[in-house]
């Protein structure tokens, strides 16, 4: 068998059959190491471990999941953790991730599963201390390894045969056979396969979760193959300091990729937020109104979300007034005050715009588009919409109301959540008669929406109508 000698980056991973001071793709100086490469020969058909199968003789079936007690975390991964799967989670530090995973260490360990815990970022004192402070109790089925070897790793895995393995995090251990240093492309990779190995074993299957560092570029640290290799990637949104926490899969081969999990960071762990819509609202007495708000729901995966949008308009001193979003792109809300200017006539050409979620949640459906402008409108003239009230549509460049997807779960969820009215486009529901709860109002147009909620003062006019609708009619067209 004739012995290949190539020259592979430490950086990038790239391959080179000559030694090069520079690498010739990533472009860093003295990089190149020296491997030795053999070639694979094809093992004789007798002693291949598979064959290919038609396709239709492949038996369907549904792959064992591990349902832990936090509910959240469950919705997003589609069900629970798969018991064949490895995992990825990754978020900026101080996000709450060896957190979150010890806490799921736990749950599954109540369960009767058996857990590896393995962390070369942190010591054993130091991971006790944590499960002291947020969990009631050390499971007898939670082992801990601080350690940076894989190889000890799978020697710890060879020897408890855990149920579960979770590593923290893979950039930082090493294989080793491989002289590269910890977090290079090829000692992550090498590490990540033989976890992918021992997970995807069909005598005894095992569920991995790796924690991946992530870059200042929210990216995954290391080379995109990584994300390829896995079964899932899930990232955990949120600052140090901030309260709420998000959690959502990029690739889910489990699931869907659109569910989104709210976690509230508190001294206790993660807490699983089950009802998000009263997270995101403000809590006020009956009859207590506020100006410059407006309920709206939006959709985050297949679950509708009642949110709060408030607004602030004031005075402008300056010929260039503020205009600030911090849940929404600024030329979105720039578009809409443009559209309230131009079809509801209320000018806004010296007044500050300020708009914020309660809560912080990020809008980005069109279908909030009516419950922002409205919410600008009830601070312009300083009148509050009632608490009971919701909007639910898009408004298009004409100052027309555009109907949303999934309108009817909208509607479910703000009769669920005890509104008495819901402000939609026209024909946007086929039978607005099967909810008796909720009052669903259908309008054309945004100055309709204005003019029902009698937020626009009626300008004064000699013009006699014969009719109620010729006077609605004359002052939608205004």
């Amino acid at each position: 068998m004739k012995i290949k000698v190539i020259y592979r980056c430490s950086n990038c991973g790239s391959e080179s059959l000559r030694w090069l001071g520079k690498c010739p793709k990533c472009e860093e100086w003295n990089t190149l190491e020296e491997t030795v490469s053999q070639p694979k020969t094809m093992p004789p058909q007798s002693q291949r471990k598979s064959s290919p199968k038609r396709l239709f003789e492949v038996l369907a079936g549904n792959s064992d999941r591990i349902v832990t007690g936090i509910s959240e975390f469950n919705r997003v991964l589609g069900g629970g953790i798969v018991k064949d799967s490895i995992i990825i989670l990754t978020a900026r530090p101080g996000a709450g991730k060896s957190t979150l995973l010890l806490q799921v260490a736990d749950d599954v360990a109540n369960k009767g599963y058996r857990v590896l815990y393995a962390s070369a970022e942190e010591s054993d004192s130091q991971i006790k201390n944590r499960s002291d402070r947020i969990l009631n109790g050390a499971r007898s089925s939670i082992w801990v390894l601080s350690d940076t070897s894989m190889n000890h790793v799978l020697a710890s895995i060879e020897e408890l045969d855990p149920d579960l393995i979770i590593i923290d995090s893979i950039q930082t251990f090493s294989l080793e056979e491989h002289n590269s240093r910890p977090g290079s492309p090829i000692q992550t990779m090498e590490c990540a396969n033989e976890l992918l190995k021992i997970a995807k074993n069909n005598n005894r299957p095992r569920a991995v979760i790796m924690v991946g560092q992530m870059t200042k570029d929210d990216e995954i640290a290391g080379l995109r193959a990584l994300e390829h290799l896995v079964d899932a990637v899930l990232i955990l949104n949120g600052e140090n300091g901030e309260e709420l926490r998000g959690a959502w899969c990029s690739k889910n081969r489990f699931g869907s990729t659109g569910e989104i999990g709210f976690f509230s960071m508190t001294e206790e762990g993660m807490q699983s937020i089950d009802n998000p819509s009263e997270f995101f609202m403000t809590q006020r007495g009956e009859g207590q109104t506020v100006s410059g708000c407006a309920l709206t729901v939006i959709k985050e995966g297949t679950r509708p979300i009642i949110v709060e949008v408030e607004s602030l308009v004031s005075k402008s001193f300056t010929p260039y007034p503020s205009r600030i979003a911090e849940c929404l792109r600024r030329d979105q809300l720039n578009t809409l005050i443009s559209i309230l200017e131009q079809r509801g006539r209320i000018s806004l050409y010296d007044k500050n715009v300020v708009i914020k979620t309660t809560g912080g949640l990020q809008l980005k459906e069109q279908s909030v588009s009516l419950a922002i402008i409205m919410c600008i409108v009830s601070s312009v003239k300083e009148r509050a919409i009632p608490n009971d009230t919701v909007f639910v549509a898009d408004v298009g460049l004409t100052g027309e109301l555009k109907k949303v997807p999934a309108i009817e779960a909208r509607i479910r969820e703000i009769d669920r959540m005890g509104f008495k009215r819901a402000y939609i486009a026209k024909n946007s529901m086929r039978d607005i008669s099967k909810f008796k709860n909720v009052e669903i109002i259908e309008k054309n147009t945004l100055y309709e929406v204005i003019m029902d909620l009698k937020m626009k003062d009626r300008v004064k006019t000699e013009t006699v109508f014969q009719s109620t609708e010729d006077e609605e009619r004359f002052f939608t067209h205004e």
